[in-house]
């Protein structure tokens, strides 16, 4: 699913809005020191059982349960039954809800017969309407593009303005058939980021999201974006809502990746430097603590894998090379997180990189 931050996040849309957007975190890669050989680096992660890049998934960042693949198979063949009966038994795990809603939404949007059927069978099903929110909000994000501004037509831009204009009227129907569901505010983010919400709305969309589940890790993936400088916000305003997100949350809730994608957002600087700050170790291992803590309650948890490919980036970057290769080796085989995602069709190849030079590391220390 080309789905953050999602989230996104979440999840499904962040992929398409990502590749609007390069950082400069990409670029500190060129300036470490003394990457090993390409060919030594890659012979020491496939002793490891690393998988090469042409055997990465970069649709996904960690594998999908089995009766989600199955729905989403059904789906492409035209049968919602199974998608129906998949948030049926989700019920109120509010992160998987609008995880599995995200991923049915993108399906939709781009062959919606069978959620036509569905919401034929089922007028008034809020599983149906949630989905038909979600499947509408992406469609405007396709018909945008995943070009900059500049790069964007007339035509474009007015076909995604009244898209999330009728998507605004899909989510109040969804929120209105199950009034505790968060999935339709949290699909709204999206919303507000291409209509330009001003932050008191935005603020009074997250006090919704907030009062129903304050600790959502793809709502808050999602937000976080609004608050960036380059979406609604600044680099200021982003680490703020990042910061105290992770303080305010528990362990285990996965909030800690919040400053660590708040600081890559921002992040412009060529010096690897900035990744090894007390401040950034401090945040790298708040990571470590809440990762272990969600693993060991719910293996499966949504963002785990995200925040696991984000520890390893900067495990790598503060040269703490056994701890990022025992992460690269929790999530390798499927690359669509950050930071990897960001490079488009290079995210494996990037990440294959990245993750070879650690296991070199880590093979020439033990030498």
């Amino acid at each position: 699913m080309t789905v953050l931050l999602w989230i996104l996040g979440i999840l499904a849309l962040p992929v398409v809005i990502a590749a609007v957007w390069f950082t400069g975190a990409f670029v500190k890669e060129l300036f470490s020191p003394s990457p090993p050989a390409p060919d030594k680096a890659a012979q020491a992660a496939e002793r490891l059982g690393l998988l090469p890049a042409e055997r990465q998934d970069t649709e996904h960042s960690a594998p999908l349960p089995d009766d989600w693949s199955a729905a989403l198979t059904a789906v492409r063949d035209g049968d919602w039954r199974p998608a129906a009966e998949l948030l049926r038994v989700v019920g109120r795990d509010w992160e998987r809800r609008s995880t599995v809603t995200g991923l049915l939404g993108t399906a939709a949007a781009e062959e919606d017969g069978w959620l036509l059927g569905w919401e034929a069978a089922r007028p008034e099903d809020p599983d149906a309407a949630v989905v038909r929110a979600q499947s509408t909000v992406y469609l405007a994000w396709e018909l945008r593009g995943a070009l900059r501004a500049e790069s964007t037509t007339r035509e474009q831009f007015d076909g995604f303005h009244r898209t999330l204009a009728a998507a605004r009227e899909d989510i109040a129907r969804a929120a209105a058939l199950n009034p505790d569901d968060p999935t339709p505010y949290i699909t709204e983010i999206w919303v507000a980021l291409g209509l330009g919400y001003p932050h008191a709305e935005m603020d009074k969309l997250w006090a919704e999201i907030a009062s129903r589940a304050p600790h959502h890790y793809g709502a808050h993936y999602a937000a976080l974006q609004y608050w960036c400088a380059k979406w609604r916000g600044s680099s200021e305003l982003a680490l703020d809502f990042a910061e105290r997100a992770a303080a305010e949350a528990p362990v285990g809730s996965l909030l800690t990746a919040l400053p660590l994608v708040a600081h890559f957002e921002h992040d412009r600087s060529t010096d690897v430097a900035a990744d090894g700050t007390p401040e950034m170790v401090a945040r790298v291992d708040a990571g470590l603590a809440d990762a272990a803590t969600a693993a060991a309650a719910d293996p499966g948890r949504p963002g785990l894998a995200q925040l696991r490919h984000l520890l390893a980036f900067y495990l790598h970057l503060q040269d703490r090379h056994e701890a990022a290769l025992e992460q690269f080796k929790l999530v390798d085989g499927y690359v669509d997180a950050l930071p990897w995602s960001y490079r488009g069709d290079g995210a494996a190849a990037y990440y294959c990189r990245v993750r070879d030079e650690t296991a070199q590391a880590v093979a020439t220390a033990a030498s």
